[in-house]
């Protein structure tokens, strides 16, 4: 049931794509998409819920998980709950929050949806306008595909090709970032977890774009790619006079000179959830707001993934959302709604949000639980699915698993006011593995 890959610590915005498991029935292709009728994970006998609660209870009362917790599991197929423990209560999700995010943006856009970087020509017959809209992991060099990075080269390549053909070998280069609105900065600060958030940037704005955890960013991301568009224009033979320059572009799309789109979106939230990548999460959290015509900021984005996942029908009641990421301590969400947002993942009328799914972290290999599950949790590695969450004194833990007699349970685990993180980790990952281990009847 393993799968492959790495990853990187909670929250680091890693760059590591998660690994496929492809006997579960949670992740892979095609079975993912396929009812869990086909699957066998519908037929097999549901947990007795005193079982479950003689199982779970002890175990959720451990010191180790600090003095607020909450917990929910429900049965996959049928969205029965099996065990709730103040599910109902809103606490701190951390980064289990990209969940929502992931959901909603699938919602909203689709999984096939690919985020632009355009340029277009300006005012004067020697401007030409980059156009930032909105992919943090558009990259320098590399090349372009169906799951890799949207790469500039090309679109240098392909910009002074045109630029070219219009009978000009120097321009003056603008760059635009009005696509976003508000503070570029997140409410915690400078954080190395996390860039400004602009729309226009390269490699999430790293310093160092083979960096993953404790990344140092630039202090500008989008002067930083202007910058090297610049000198990849230069190479391809069409001089920018000067330094570029902010600037608005008339229009994106009238005078278009050249494009090149991200990965779709169901890459980029496997790649988000897998790694914690908070990069991302901030940035489809602005796409659901563009595409809702609401402000793309942290305030507008957090108000349209709240909307879109409240028209999902999902339980939205004492949520606060005021992020993507789930950086912000003042975030709140139950246990009930995660738990929930699994279940529609995996829910066979759903196949588009299975991303929510095969993003999902793989105990003890890959993304922010590769070098988990390897204590006396161990036997749990490769079958327990999960989406971690870390903020000083809170740790999180929700996702998927298939228990003894084979039937899919979705779980969320919140906890506060922990004081050791590696114990409360080890705790809830015994939670999950009990899961995966208990047929609990």
């Amino acid at each position: 049931r393993a799968g492959s890959g790495g990853g990187s610590g909670d929250g680091s915005g890693g760059t590591e794509q998660g690994g496929v498991d492809t006997t579960s029935g949670v992740a892979g292709s095609p079975r993912a998409t396929a009812p869990l009728a086909a699957l066998g994970l519908d037929s097999a006998p549901l947990p007795n819920r005193q079982a479950l609660s003689d199982a779970l209870d002890p175990l959720l009362a451990k010191e180790s998980l600090g003095d607020t917790r909450a917990a929910a599991v429900i049965d996959a197929s049928t969205g029965r709950a099996l065990y709730l423990k103040d599910a109902d209560t809103p606490t701190v999700p951390a980064s289990t929050i990209k969940i929502a995010t992931a959901v909603a943006a699938i919602e909203v856009l689709g999984a096939d949806h690919s985020i632009p970087t355009t340029v277009v020509a300006g005012a004067a017959p020697d401007q030409i306008v980059l156009v930032g809209g909105g992919d943090p992991t558009l990259t320098a060099g590399g090349g372009t595909g169906q799951d890799r990075p949207a790469s500039q080269r090309q679109l240098a390549r392909e910009t002074a090709e045109a630029v070219k053909d219009r009978g000009r070998r120097k321009v003056r280069l603008y760059y635009d970032t009005s696509r976003y609105s508000g503070p570029v900065r997140h409410p915690i600060g400078v954080n190395d977890n996390l860039a400004a958030v602009v729309p226009l940037m390269l490699d999430e704005g790293r310093v160092d774009p083979k960096s993953t955890e404790n990344a140092p960013r630039h202090a500008d991301p989008a002067a930083e790619a202007a910058a090297t568009f610049a000198s990849l224009l230069a190479r391809d033979g069409v001089t920018v006079a000067g330094r570029p320059r902010p600037g608005k572009a008339r229009d994106a799309q009238e005078g278009k000179l050249a494009e090149v789109r991200s990965p779709a979106l169901s890459d980029l939230v496997e790649r988000m959830l897998t790694n914690s990548d908070n990069d991302i999460a901030e940035a489809l959290a602005r796409q659901v707001a563009l595409a809702t015509g609401r402000p793309a900021s942290f305030a507008g984005g957090a108000q349209a993934v709240t909307r879109a996942l409240t028209a999902a029908g999902l339980p939205m009641k004492g949520a606060r959302i005021h992020d993507g990421s789930g950086l912000s301590g003042t975030d709140r969400v139950t246990a009930a709604l995660l738990s929930k947002l699994l279940g529609l993942a995996a829910a066979p009328d759903h196949p588009e949000l299975r991303p929510v799914l095969t993003g999902l972290p793989i105990a003890g290999f890959t993304g922010t639980l590769q070098d988990r599950y390897t204590d006396a949790n161990e036997p749990a590695a490769g079958l327990v699915r999960a989406k971690t969450g870390t903020l000083s004194g809170v740790n999180a833990l929700a996702g998927m698993v298939v228990d003894a007699d084979g039937r899919l349970l979705a779980f969320a685990f919140l906890v506060k006011g922990t004081g050791d993180p590696a114990a409360a980790e080890s705790g809830l990952d015994h939670l999950a593995a009990t899961l995966a281990n208990c047929g609990c009847r």
